[in-house]
C-alpha cells in the first residue's frame, strides 16, 4: 500500500547528493526508461557523469523522496545558472543579453525531476519541487521538458510554468519545450 504521508522528502546539497548518487541513478533509470524518453544504460551513465560535475557547483541543490524503509522513489535537482552556461545557446526568448547578465543571480535551472511509476499521482513530484525551490535565491526557474511527456507538461503548467521557446538540451536529443516559472520573491 502506498502512503504518501509516510514518505520523506529530504533536501541535499552537492556533497550529500553525490553520496546518494546511487539513489538518484535508480530513480532516473526507472523513470526515464519509458517513452517518450527511452533512456538506455548508456544514456543513464552519461547523465550521471554530468551529475557529478553538477553536484560540485556552489549553488547545486537536490531533493530525494524515500519510503519509510529508505527506498528512493523520487528525485529533483538543479542549480543557479551562470551567465556563461550553454543553457543560453539555444534560440529562445530568454537568450537576450540582459538575461545572460542576470543569469548568475536570478535563474535557477531545474535539471531533473522524476518519480518512479508506482508512486506517481500522489503529489510526490509537487513535494519534491517545493522542497527543491524553498529558499532558492532566484527570480525564476527554467527547465526543458519533452513535449510528448503530457503528465510532466500538465504538472508544470499547473505549478505556474509557461512555455517560452524550444531547445535541444544537448546534441542528438529531441527538441524540448523551454518553460519558465517566475518566483514570487526574486532576490534583491
Amino acid at each position: 500500500m502506498r502512503h504518501p504521508e509516510a514518505l520523506t522528502v529530504t533536501r541535499l546539497d552537492g556533497p550529500a547528493a553525490e553520496r546518494a548518487e546511487a539513489d538518484f541513478t535508480l530513480v532516473y533509470a526507472d523513470a526515464f526508461a519509458e517513452p517518450p524518453y527511452c533512456e538506455t544504460e548508456h544514456d543513464v551513465a552519461a547523465t550521471f557523469q554530468r551529475f557529478r560535475s553538477h553536484t560540485r557547483r556552489r549553488t547545486f541543490r537536490a531533493a530525494l523522496a524515500r519510503t519509510p524503509d529508505g527506498t528512493p522513489i523520487g528525485m529533483a535537482y538543479g542549480s543557479v545558472l551562470g551567465p556563461q552556461t550553454g543553457w543560453w545557446d539555444a534560440p529562445d526568448p530568454l537568450a537576450s543579453d540582459d538575461i545572460r547578465r542576470a543569469a548568475g543571480q536570478h535563474t535557477f535551472v531545474l535539471m531533473e525531476l522524476a518519480v518512479r511509476l508506482p508512486w506517481r499521482g500522489l503529489g510526490i513530484a509537487r513535494r519534491l519541487h517545493e522542497s527543491l525551490l524553498d529558499g532558492v535565491e532566484a527570480g525564476r526557474v527554467r527547465l526543458h521538458v519533452h513535449p510528448a511527456s503530457e503528465a510532466a507538461q500538465a504538472a508544470y503548467r499547473s505549478w505556474g510554468y509557461r512555455k517560452v521557446g524550444d531547445a535541444r538540451p544537448w546534441t542528438g536529443v529531441d527538441l524540448h519545450d523551454v518553460m519558465v516559472l517566475n518566483l514570487p520573491h526574486p532576490p534583491a
